[in-house]
């Protein structure tokens, strides 16, 4: 029986760590930029979009697909370092394990 006491105990101390973790990353910023710097986007820890800052030399009225182009690209490389992240942080937490299920942020 005090085999799954100790079991219960972990999982709630894990389960409070995993909610540390996530509150730590919603306040992490991570970015990342595309078109030599002209478009940077600015995302949280979990991926969620907070910025974007475009050159205003970029903006090229007769061009508006190159400049959607580059937000995606720089928006995909913020979300993929904020994955990234999260993926390593996790590893910390879970001491390198590989866990048989998705986290309930990043990729």
């Amino acid at each position: 029986m005090s085999n799954i006491f100790n079991f219960m105990q972990q999982a709630q101390q894990m389960q409070g760590k995993l909610e540390q973790l996530q509150n730590d990353l919603a306040r992490r910023t991570v970015s990342a930029s595309a078109g030599a710097g002209m478009v940077t986007v600015e995302c949280d820890g979990k991926g969620q979009l907070r910025r974007v800052k475009l050159d205003p030399s970029v903006v090229n009225p007769a061009d508006v697909e190159m400049l959607e182009d580059l937000i995606v690209v720089a928006a995909a490389e913020a979300q993929k370092k904020a994955a990234e992240a999260a993926q390593e942080e996790m590893g910390k937490l879970t001491g390198g394990l590989d866990l048989p299920f998705k986290l309930p942020f990043g990729s």
